[in-house]
């Protein structure tokens, strides 16, 4: 009898299942084979079946690769393998197409920018980040994104004076007898002390000489951490729950990062009262502070603390990465060097002002050359929140439109865009500032996106080039000479939210006399 109950269960099921198996596709089915033939789409060529072995086998390559530091190369050596520009991999029976065409990117983040959001791929950041500017989509980003627009008016992103300050601090933290020193380490405290006194109107001041910045650098440390295991997690994250692994660490991490930023929010917190009854500044006076901005809207701590960290670890951590590899180029490339010191040179030792450093071609194209060859954020993903087409990446030449169903994940590989051939020739592995200049430099669309694009662009994009250029400016004008003490001759990867050289920029450099 009970053999028999379990059998008439079982039979249940699969009717259920086939009734609705039909309705889809008499529904949903019918409207995407409509969408596929009406748009003349192809499917894209398949990296990997949907044989869970091959899947394993797929994920554990990977993990082999981000251990030793090779996940971008590994990426991009499946575009060449299979000599397209668009593929799709599947893991664990989902399908998720990987990218380098820029065509797919500007649908994606602007003519179909609606049909696209963060999805799944921002759910590893909430630990961390909570909910903020980059971790939202819709009405909440939104409304993010419209509280920090005034932060980078012009006449703030000019105020060159702020910067000073800070580089000065750097400078002075620099060893000047010829020992080594990780410019990361000075770049990353360089840049949290501008993030902070340009965002939330008081300096952590970790390059301060005389400040005890023991917390502050803890902080850092913490913050390192946490973003390190939270990547970590995200791509191991199936492992854990087959092993029943305890959580990490890193939960001590992010409670550390939360207690330190909760100091600010309960400092704008308590000027609440007196900024409710006085208006924002445009921008154009007055420096617009954004936590003031913040606790004007709320006084929730938790959205508060968020916020601040989404607009901190851009503010932070990009910069910093776009230095440190910058600066590891300069001390590996003699040849650059000292035709940035020509240009630097020209302004006889004096602080450039904003209109001399707009004008600074060497510079500004050295930083170009750096976001593209090795990008701070170089990968990005969005997954399609409606049924929609891709322009192209189908068929075995991949020029075909593509059907994007609701719930579809595209990656697109920033780092093997920007190394494509047929845009940036055949050197494009190759660092070569030149390539910017001049009436035959380069004149790039979507095939370069350091700084995203479309209604999502980068806010802070002038903001991050104009503290970089400043700061490189102003070390050239204090040492003369550099020599690398990093003994890998190449650029080796260290990805976590963002990307830089693993190695940092591990130099000596030689004071004027």
């Amino acid at each position: 009898m009970a053999l028999f109950s379990l059998f008439r269960a079982i039979l249940a099921l699969g009717l259920l299942y086939a009734c609705y198996y039909v309705y889809w596709h008499l529904t949903t089915g019918a409207r995407h084979r409509l969408l596929i033939a009406q748009n003349k789409c192809k499917p894209v060529q398949k990296y990997s079946t949907r044989n869970p072995l091959f899947s394993f086998y797929l994920i554990s390559q990977n993990i082999k690769a981000w251990k030793s530091h090779k996940v971008l190369e590994i990426s991009r050596s499946r575009f060449l393998r299979l000599g397209v520009n668009t593929f799709s991999v599947n893991i664990l029976g989902r399908d998720i197409i990987i990218t380098a065409e820029p065509e797919i990117v500007k649908t994606m983040q602007s003519l179909s920018f609606k049909s696209f959001g963060m999805g799944s791929s921002r759910k590893p950041l909430q630990p961390l980040l909570g909910q903020g500017i980059f971790t939202t989509d819709g009405a909440a980003w939104q409304h993010s994104r419209d509280m920090l627009r005034p932060s980078f008016h012009r006449s703030q992103v000019g105020d060159l004076g702020m910067f000073e300050n800070h580089v000065r601090h750097l400078i002075d933290a620099v060893p000047r007898d010829g020992t080594t020193v990780n410019l990361a380490d000075l770049f990353l405290r360089l840049t949290m002390d501008s993030a902070t006194e340009f965002l939330f109107g008081e300096s952590t001041n970790c390059l301060a000489p005389g400040i005890n910045t023991v917390s502050n650098d803890g902080f850092a440390e913490a913050f390192n951490r946490a973003q390190a295991a939270i990547v970590g997690d995200s791509r191991i994250r199936f492992i854990k729950r087959l092993l029943e692994m305890k959580a990490s660490e890193a939960d001590q991490d992010i409670k550390y990062v939360h207690e330190f930023v909760d100091t600010y929010v309960r400092k704008g917190l308590a000027k609440r009262p007196a900024l409710l009854v006085t208006q924002a500044p445009s921008g154009t006076k007055k420096r617009y502070i954004f936590l003031e901005e913040l606790v004007r809207q709320t006084s929730d701590p938790l959205q508060i603390r968020y916020e601040l960290l989404n607009i901190l670890l851009a503010g932070r951590d990009t910069t910093a990465g776009l230095l440190t590899n910058v600066w590891w180029t300069l001390s590996k490339r003699p040849d650059i060097f000292a035709r940035l010191r020509d240009e630097v040179d020209q302004l006889g030792g004096e602080p450039p002002t904003y209109e001399q450093l707009k004008d600074m071609k060497y510079v500004r194209a050295i930083l170009n050359e750096s976001l593209r060859l090795y990008p701070v954020v170089p990968s990005n993903s969005r997954e399609a929140v409606e049924d929609t087409i891709l322009p192209l990446g189908g068929g075995p030449d991949g020029l075909s439109p593509v059907f994007c169903p609701k719930g579809q994940v595209v990656v697109w590989s920033l780092y093997t865009m920007q190394r494509r051939k047929d845009f940036y020739g055949e050197d494009s592995e190759e660092f070569r500032p030149e390539r910017w200049l001049g009436e035959n430099g380069l004149r790039v669309g979507w095939e370069y996106l350091p700084f995203n694009g479309g209604p999502r662009v980068c806010l802070g994009q002038q903001l991050a080039l104009t503290e970089a250029s400043y700061a490189t400016i102003r070390l050239m004008q204090e040492f003369q000479a550099i020599e690398s003490r990093d003994p890998e001759d190449a650029w080796i990867e260290k990805l976590t939210l963002t990307c830089v050289g693993l190695n940092g920029a591990k130099v000596a450099l030689t004071p004027y006399q």
